[in-house]
Order: C-alpha cells, then sequence, then structure tokens
C-alpha cells in the first residue's frame, strides 16, 4: 500500500506508552509536534501559512475521545511563525495498524509499545466519523465535558449509514453524512465561538430563516479562557452549484448577445451606478441583449440578501444580533482598520509597478496619484450624520458563498472576511457591506468573463470593457430595487437615499481595496478589476 506520506519517513518513530497513554508522554508530544507535525502540516489545504516563515508548532492542548474499538485524540496546535504571530488549528489523530487502516493520506509510520502501525489524521476514518455523527445525534444537553455535542431541533435522524469527504479539502474539512448532512470541521480555530456556527444557529432555531442549509447540531470545546467551535453540521441543500459559476455562463451568454444581435455598444443607453430600477425600468435594448431571466435572477438574489438581514436585524432579546447605532468608537475601529489596509496596499502597489502594463499600470498610476482624495473618502466617514443601524452581517458574502437551487438561492458560510481577526468579525456593520460585497463579485465576473474569454468575442477588449460597466449598473439598479424595497418594509433600517448611497460607496471602496491587495500578489493582471471599481466609485 502506498501511503502519501510515506517518502518522507523511512523508519517508524518509536515510543515507549501505549497509544491510549500517547498525549500524557512529553516525548511523544515533543516529536510529534516537531519531527513530524512540521513535515506534514505544511502541505495542507488548510494550512494557513505558506506565505510565512514556520518557526515551531506547540501542542496547546488535547482530549481523548473513544469509541467502541479505538481511541482518538482532538489536539490543539498553536503555529508560531518566524514573522512574531501565531495560529491555532484543530487535529484529531488516530493510530491504526496497517490491516484497520481506511487511508492512504497518513501523518508517520510509528510504533507504540510492542505496535506496529501509523498515525493518521482521524477525519480519514470512517471508525471516527462515524463516532463524531452517533455523538451528535445523541447529544446530551447536560453534559458536564470539556467537548461539548450539540444536537440540532432540525436533525432528525439518529442511524449513521455513510460518510465522504465533500469536495477538495480547502480551509476546513467536510464531511457528508447519509447523502443529506454535512459537518464542517473547521481546522483554523480561534477562542471564541466561530461566527458561523453562531449565525448558522441563530438564523435556524431563532429566526427560521429557510434561504441558508439548516442547522443541525455542533461540536464547541468549553475551555476556561473560552469556547472553541470545532464544527458545524447542516442540512445538505439540493444545488446546481454556485452562483459564481452560474453568474460566469450568464455573462458569457450577454457578451456573445453583442455579435449575435449585432449591438451597437455606443448606442445602449446608459445610466448612474446605484440607479434603482424596476425591470419594467429597464430599457427594451438592455432586455434585448441582456435577457430577462438574468434580471429576475439578480431581484430573487437581492430579495434572499434582505431578507437575510431582517432575520440578522430583528432580535431585540440576544445582545449578540440587537441593532445598534453609529458611534464614536465604532467610527475609530473603522477608520483604524481602513488606514492600516490602504497603507498597506499603497506599499504593495507602488513595489508591484514593475509586475504591471497596459491599462492596469495606467490604472494604477491614476490611483497612486488619487491617493490623497481616496485616504480623505475614508477619513470622512461622519457617525453623527448616521441614521441607519448596523447589525450582525454576513461579512464575507459574494457569488461564491451562494448556492442556485433551480430559481432560488442558499446563502451559506458565515465565517467572515478571512484577514479579520475574529473579533472584528462579530463587530455589528451595515447591511450594505454585504451588499457591496456582492456588487463587487459582479463585477468580477463580468471581467473574468472578458479576461477568460479574450478570442472568443469579435471586440476590442477596451468596448468589451465598456459593455461589462454598462451591464454591472443595470444589475446593480435591479438588485437595489428590490434589496430596498424589502428591507424597508422588514422594518431593517439602512437609512435614506442620500445615507444608502454614501454607504454603498464606502464599502465598495474597502471592498476594492482589500482585493486589491489579493490580486498583486497573486496574479497582477487581474489588478485591472478593483483598480477599475475604485476608478467607478470614486469618479477620477
Amino acid at each position: 500500500m502506498k501511503n502519501d506520506n510515506q517518502d518522507t519517513f523511512a523508519t517508524s518513530f518509536k515510543f515507549k506508552n501505549e497509544w491510549k497513554d500517547a498525549l500524557s508522554d512529553d516525548q511523544f508530544i515533543k516529536i510529534f509536534s516537531s519531527d513530524i507535525l512540521e513535515n506534514y502540516i505544511i502541505n495542507k489545504r488548510w494550512y494557513g501559512g505558506k506565505s510565512s516563515t514556520l518557526k515551531y508548532i506547540e501542542v496547546v492542548d488535547n482530549f481523548k475521545i473513544n469509541s467502541k474499538n479505538n481511541t482518538y485524540y482532538g489536539v490543539l496546535l498553536e503555529v508560531n511563525f518566524k514573522e512574531a504571530f501565531f495560529q491555532n488549528y484543530f487535529m484529531p489523530i488516530a493510530f491504526m495498524t496497517s490491516d484497520e487502516l481506511d487511508t492512504n493520506t497518513i501523518i508517520a509510520p510509528a510504533k507504540f509499545g510492542n505496535i506496529e502501525g501509523f498515525l493518521v489524521d482521524a477525519l480519514h476514518q470512517d471508525d471516527f466519523r462515524k463516532l463524531l455523527f452517533n455523538k451528535i445525534a445523541n447529544a446530551d444537553e447536560n453534559s458536564k465535558d470539556k467537548l461539548k455535542f450539540h444536537k440540532g431541533k432540525s436533525l432528525l435522524e439518529k442511524e449513521y449509514i455513510s460518510s465522504k469527504f465533500m469536495g477538495v479539502e480547502q480551509s476546513n474539512t467536510s464531511i457528508i453524512f447519509n447523502d443529506t448532512l454535512v459537518l464542517k470541521i473547521f481546522r483554523r480555530i480561534y477562542v471564541s465561538t466561530n461566527p458561523d456556527y453562531e449565525i448558522s444557529r441563530f438564523l435556524t432555531e431563532r429566526m427560521d430563516f429557510k434561504s441558508s442549509p439548516a442547522y443541525t447540531g455542533s461540536i464547541n470545546l468549553n475551555l476556561s479562557e473560552g469556547n472553541i467551535t470545532l464544527g458545524l453540521m447542516q442540512e445538505l441543500v439540493p444545488n446546481q452549484g454556485d452562483a459564481w459559476k452560474f453568474m460566469l455562463e450568464q455573462t458569457d451568454g450577454v457578451f456573445e448577445n453583442l455579435s449575435r444581435k449585432k449591438i451597437k455598444i455606443d448606442k445602449l443607453p446608459n445610466i448612474d451606478l446605484f440607479k434603482r430600477l424596476k425591470i419594467n425600468e429597464i430599457p427594451p435594448e438592455i432586455i434585448d441583449w441582456v435577457g430577462l431571466n438574468l434580471f429576475l435572477k439578480i431581484q430573487t438574489l437581492a430579495l434572499r440578501t434582505a431578507e437575510m438581514h431582517i432575520a440578522l436585524g430583528s432580535d431585540i432579546h440576544d445582545t449578540a444580533f440587537t441593532p445598534t447605532t453609529y458611534n464614536g468608537d465604532y467610527t475609530v475601529w473603522l477608520k483604524n482598520r481602513l488606514l492600516y489596509q490602504f497603507q498597506n496596499r499603497l506599499n504593495i502597489i507602488e513595489n508591484s509597478l514593475h509586475k504591471l502594463d497596459g491599462m492596469a499600470l495606467d490604472l494604477a498610476n491614476q490611483f497612486l496619484e488619487n491617493k490623497k482624495l481616496i485616504r480623505k473618502h475614508f477619513v470622512d466617514f461622519d457617525w453623527t450624520k448616521m441614521k441607519s443601524e448596523r447589525i450582525r452581517i454576513h461579512g464575507d458574502y459574494h457569488l461564491g458563498q451562494v448556492l442556485v437551487n433551480n430559481d432560488d438561492f442558499y446563502l451559506l458560510d458565515f465565517e467572515g472576511e478571512p484577514e479579520s481577526t475574529i473579533r472584528d468579525r462579530k463587530v455589528k456593520q451595515p447591511p450594505l457591506k454585504d451588499v457591496a460585497g456582492m456588487f463587487r463579485s459582479f463585477h468580477y465576473a463580468i471581467y473574468a468573463t472578458i479576461f477568460n474569454n479574450a478570442d472568443k468575442y469579435p471586440f476590442e477588449q477596451e468596448e468589451l470593457f465598456k459593455a461589462g460597466e454598462l451591464l454591472f449598473k443595470y444589475l446593480v439598479g435591479a438588485f437595489l430595487e428590490t434589496y430596498i424595497e424589502k428591507a424597508q418594509s422588514g422594518n431593517l433600517n439602512i437609512g435614506y437615499n442620500h445615507e444608502i448611497n454614501f454607504l454603498l460607496k464606502y464599502c465598495i471602496l474597502e471592498k476594492a481595496v482589500y482585493e486589491l491587495g489579493y490580486e498583486l500578489n497573486s496574479r497582477p493582471r487581474w489588478a485591472v478589476i478593483p483598480l477599475r471599481g475604485i476608478q467607478t466609485i470614486m469618479d477620477y
């Protein structure tokens, strides 16, 4: 049997203790955290330190969990980096002899006492997955254990039938149970309840919100310093893929229509950004070009988004979800965060100019010329003029966080922005920040379609960009009309037109500046997208 990690270690690691006492053996902990894990962890998809230099790994806590046949450990790791910061990870581990092994993915060959076998990530063992399912399905509300399983009100299944991994491993590991449930194991952990768990449970059990997968259970670790969320179980919802894939297909059709229908781009009627549009107010030439179906889908997405925000902002009992007003503390937090991020992006762009050419270089230079204007816009946030309210929001809302189900949508993944601290992710913010995130996602889908199909459409790139910007304004207009009407009828205080436009502009600018760092570091050619977004918003 070829094991994925066997080439790394030619011989077994030998330990005097039996496996059931492994984590009380200092020698095992020392070798496991240095010699074994340092080799293993850096290649995992969920490891978030790839751009930093690993200094050392420390086992900071562990717990034991037994099935009928096996002993498993949950290990909490602190990964320290030479750049003077650390990250915490969760890893369940098992020790299996070669005849018990379910997987090719091993951590290392090992020998405990007289028994030869392999250390493996326990999630790759069927017995362990079954154990987790049974612990959630039969959770004891009154358990005093530090490892706390919770069974959601929506969990009806009692019996374990099957389990398998869902897609490729990302920053978390997701397991499908019985083809009806999905358990997301959080690899990167925080001493605080995970927002995804918090919001999912709230939406299902307090608000009966139907447009996100129902919460069915969770695994939390209660420590003296706080609560750590290790797992979140939800229903597996039927879908035809995510809305990003859907939007790429739709925009490809829209651009194909330009030549198929012999549309003259310069003759298409233009509108202002953020102009609200009912479907019957969209010019017939635009409907002919884009098609009615896409606008109807955008309306549905806007409706679900508004319903999500109404649900997140309508609880008066749970302080974590009570709407709040703007104040000086929030403004200080916001400006400090944005000015730090803005300065960071300025440094990156100044160091990346040599990687850019053509339009990307022109836009980058314009960005640098207008940096004082952009910085001023961030500083000009005057909380005393804000009449709307802040609520808990999705926080990382874009087309990739939405599943398409026939003519409807499910909203998911409430974990928040990956670059933010767990505390920042729980700060109440304008719901329009989510709307702005979705608008940036529309913009991305339009430009990605142009970039990915450069030879397909018989137009100059500049003409396609012009058509793309026009399409963007109409999609935004249709979304806003439905969103604002629904939000206001649901008593969600998002302010009036002037404030709505100010917040949208502010949040889109924030999001585009955030994206700039990612693009310049990983694919400089695509820096055109956030730079164009910034130019459009600032109108320079």
